[in-house]
């Protein structure tokens, strides 16, 4: 059945300028997809894309827009693969085939999944870098979240986690260098870190340096993020990570990040489900993976000023699904 393929560019205010290892956002630029059948049913779906791999929402609209006439003639979802590369373009186009399916079929994307329903997931908070001071402060605000993910770089994160620590004395805390620790510094880091309560280190050093995790036994769980954009990464991952953070941005969509799931759970792998920021629109999707994680981070609605009036529902560190008819309803 024909589709007509709407693109725009939206760029989502951050609630505060946005601090990591590589660098700092004020918004989050993103690409939104919308699909309409000849009757009237529409799917939707977000890109954010991979900033660090180039891509921004002009990058992605030309690669939709070089596929319109495929995509408007009824371009399957299964085949996104097959002419689009990995990346937020794939992401934002397979999550509005997901929710059109679910219109026309008359079950929701959970159940097209294989899920009877979703089920309300914890998620972590992010806590950027910012002073110590401020980490203590922002860590207090949020002290009641059960998760809490501290972004830090070189400078003294051990300082970091302690003023974290400090603010929300009973939290579970991640931390994520974001490739910004060299081995050595992984090694000197990670028991001080352990006795603060951190469950979860996310990918500490920089890719291409994972050889140098060559049998070394972390005593706190190693996620592997930037690393780890579909199933041939796993290997660089296996004997390295105990923990692979699946990002639909970076797989190109559920599609590929459900098949990536199943290949890192099969080489033993545990699983967490992560975000490059974004809405709602953005989050939905993640959220049918977040039923499978032992650890989910899908909290980019509450680092913007603005969201979807009608998104996901967010408690205290839980979230729960939106309205079917937002996205993934029948």
């Amino acid at each position: 059945m024909p589709l007509r393929l709407d693109l725009a560019a939206k760029a989502w205010p951050m609630c505060e300028p946005f601090a990591i290892a590589r660098g700092v956002q004020s918004s989050q630029p993103t690409v939104i997809v919308t699909l309409t059948d000849e009757a009237g049913r529409r799917g939707r779906g977000e890109g954010c894309g991979v900033d660090y791999a180039g891509e921004t929402p002009a990058s992605m609209i030309a690669e939709l827009e070089a596929l319109r006439p495929q995509i408007e003639a009824g371009l399957a979802r299964t085949d996104l693969a097959e002419v689009l590369p990995a990346g937020g373009a794939r992401c934002a186009l397979d999550a509005a085939l997901w929710d059109l399916e679910a219109r026309r079929s008359g079950e929701s994307v959970a159940q097209m999944a294989g899920l009877p329903s979703l089920r309300p997931v914890t998620t972590a908070y992010t806590i950027g870098i910012r002073s110590l001071a401020d980490y203590e402060a922002t860590a207090r605000r949020y002290a009641r979240y059960p998760l809490l993910k501290i972004k830090v770089d070189g400078a003294d994160p051990l300082a970091a986690v302690a003023a974290v620590r400090r603010g929300a004395p009973d939290a579970r805390l991640i931390v994520d260098a974001n490739q910004s620790w060299s081995v050595d510094a992984l090694q000197a880091h990670a028991a001080a870190l352990a006795g603060q309560g951190v469950v979860l280190l996310e990918q500490p050093v920089l890719v291409g340096a994972e050889a140098g995790l060559d049998g070394y036994a972390s005593p706190i769980p190693l996620a592997a993020d930037e690393l780890i954009n579909g199933v041939d990464d796993l290997a660089r991952a296996r004997g390295r990570f105990a923990v692979i953070n699946i990002k639909l941005d970076k797989t190109g969509g559920l599609t590929a990040a459900l098949a990536l799931a199943a290949a890192a759970r099969a080489q033993g792998f545990e699983l967490m489900v992560g975000c490059m920021a974004g809405s709602s629109l953005s989050m939905a999707p993640a959220l049918v993976l977040a039923q499978q994680c032992r650890f989910v981070d899908l909290d980019g609605p509450l680092l913007q000023s603005e969201d979807w009036p009608d998104g996901l529902r967010y408690d205290d560190g839980v979230v729960s699904p939106p309205d079917p008819a937002f996205w993934g309803g029948p």
